[in-house]
């Protein structure tokens, strides 16, 4: 059970995504509201469109990994916001309260020693909570790269972070 030990503790490295790049946090901690729905020329979405679209496919991935009625939303149309802005003054702080909340839940599922990193899902068609974690852990890293780039561009960016 060593191994699984340390296995549970890398993917909980990689899941919180310290280790090797910009956390959740730094990327959006002090976000300038005024750009959180702007698109850079170039740029197809909005740092509100990537945070958002972040925190709809943690949530479908995490209630796929635990809930044997849970349904998939639509593709793609389910995965985006509606808009390139926030619908109010608060929909960017509810969605990264979620989002941390939820990214918990998932690293609470890995941590448990009780669950099965490599037991087949009942529902699924051969995944595992190891491949879902996973995929959580590399979704997020590889959008949070655009949410760090997109703030650069738009001008957004301590350096010294």
């Amino acid at each position: 059970m060593e191994k699984d030990a340390a296995l549970r503790q890398h993917l909980l490295e990689l899941l919180k995504g310290e280790s090797a790049h910009a956390s959740f946090q730094d990327a959006i901690q002090d976000f300038p509201a005024e750009l959180r729905g702007k698109r850079p020329k170039g740029a197809p979405h909005s740092p509100w469109e990537l945070l958002e679209h972040m925190r709809i496919a943690q949530w479908d991935i995490l209630e796929f990994s635990r809930n044997p009625g849970y349904k998939s939303l639509k593709w793609p149309e389910g995965y985006w916001p509606e808009s390139p802005e926030p619908p109010d003054e608060k929909a960017w702080d509810r969605s990264v309260h979620a989002f941390c909340q939820e990214l918990q839940t998932m690293c609470a599922l890995v941590a448990d020693d009780a669950t099965d990193l490599y037991a087949r899902i009942p529902h699924g068609d051969g995944q595992t909570l190891l491949r879902e974690a996973l995929l959580v852990a590399d979704h997020n890293a590889y959008h949070l790269g655009q949410l760090v780039l997109l703030r650069r561009t738009l001008g957004a960016w301590n350096v010294a972070s």
